[in-house]
């Protein structure tokens, strides 16, 4: 049985976002999901899944690259009832081949975050008596060292590791718990453009199941699967020399 009785996660039409939503939905404990998403028609059809639980789910279509629009939604959701667990999940991945698709990971990836994150933190902060307060950063495994087959989005996802990891401990005696996540290859709409080897590749449901299972136990660092994690970190310490040769014989996206 889940602790959080109402949870909102945004980029809930597809992958992750909407792996979690299923996973709250069939838990105990939860009664009321508030998803969001840019495909009106993908995003339903989660909520209608979600229905059959037996638990409440609301909708919005939304760009979460616009934060007055994303704030305000937040905040209108936290008054109807008040929010316990705050996923930022959306997150795009766009080749390099223009500098309007490096952009637009950056403001998706990063800024979207942000625009999700400051409006539940500044909630959070003003129900100090309120039980459960987390805010879950959705990162990946891309984020432990820059990649040469996606600059961008590893960058991304990098800069708003970083920004999870230290925000933890900058709000932990506020009680407000932070946590992100660096998942490996995990089935999405990003992965099944893929062409490139995908180690490790995870099911979504199985990568929710992990997720959420240590949101539960509150982990700072949600970061798998084990061995893509402990790669990726060799790779972050190793000589410049040493992960320049190995990185530029990895193959890239096609």
């Amino acid at each position: 049985m889940t602790k959080y009785h109402h949870i909102l996660i945004t980029g809930a039409s597809s992958g992750i976002g909407e792996a979690l939503a299923l996973h709250y939905a069939k838990n105990k404990g939860c009664h009321q999901l508030s998803l969001c998403g840019r495909n009106a028609e993908r995003l339903e059809a989660v909520a209608e899944k979600c229905r059959t639980e037996g638990v409440e789910v609301t909708t919005k279509i939304l760009d979460i690259t616009k934060a007055k629009e994303t704030e305000n939604w937040i905040t209108e959701t936290h008054l109807q009832h008040p929010l316990n667990l705050v996923i930022a999940n959306a997150g795009v991945a766009t080749t390099e081949e223009t500098s309007e698709n490096v952009r637009r990971t950056f403001e998706t990836n990063v800024m979207g975050v942000v625009n999700t994150v400051l409006p539940a933190l500044d909630l959070f902060k003003k129900s100090p008596r309120q039980k459960n307060r987390h805010i879950v950063i959705v990162s990946s495994i891309a984020g432990y060292h820059g990649l040469p087959a996606c600059p961008s989005y590893s960058a991304s996802k990098a800069g708003v590791k970083a920004w999870g990891e230290a925000l933890r401990l900058h709000h932990k005696k506020e009680g407000i718990k932070i946590s992100t996540v660096c998942p490996g290859f995990v089935r999405s709409r990003i992965t099944d453009k893929n062409t490139c080897p995908m180690p490790f590749f995870m099911e979504a449901d199985k990568a929710a199941n992990i997720i959420a299972e240590r949101i539960e136990k509150n982990v700072g660092l949600i970061a798998f699967p084990w061995p893509m994690r402990l790669t990726t970190w060799l790779g972050s310490i190793l000589p410049n020399r040493i992960s320049d040769f190995i990185y530029e014989r990895m193959p890239y996206k096609v």
